[in-house]
């Protein structure tokens, strides 16, 4: 089975080192949600799960669990999720073959 989204291997390194780097109890998971914000529509938005809902999708890449929040996963099924860093920014970029446009700052996009 194909799963709904990849992660890069620079994506998934980044993110187990800020899961470690967590103060307190570490979380179980990365979730991995939509919300509605930007001049598009659509935004990803990433938290800490310390635990499942009943309808998560469970994505596992070795030692790294992904929930995507039920309703955003019609959104992201395709998605490539990477890491980048340049000399003035870095952050998670998101390759989504179901956007059909972005605002002009990249922030939003819709489908």
């Amino acid at each position: 089975m194909r799963s709904p989204i990849t992660i890069t291997d620079s994506a998934k390194r980044r993110v187990l080192d800020l899961m470690h780097a967590k103060e307190g109890d570490p979380p179980l998971a990365l979730r991995i949600g939509l919300e509605t914000k930007g001049c598009s529509g659509l935004r990803y938005k990433l938290s800490y799960a310390y635990d499942t809902q009943p309808f998560d999708e469970k994505v596992v890449m070795d030692d790294l669990l992904l929930l995507i929040d039920p309703k955003a996963l019609m959104y992201v099924l395709g998605t490539e999720m990477d890491f980048e860093e340049t000399d003035t920014a870095s952050g998670f970029i998101f390759r989504n073959p179901n956007e059909k446009g972005k605002c002009g700052c990249g922030e939003s996009f819709h489908v």
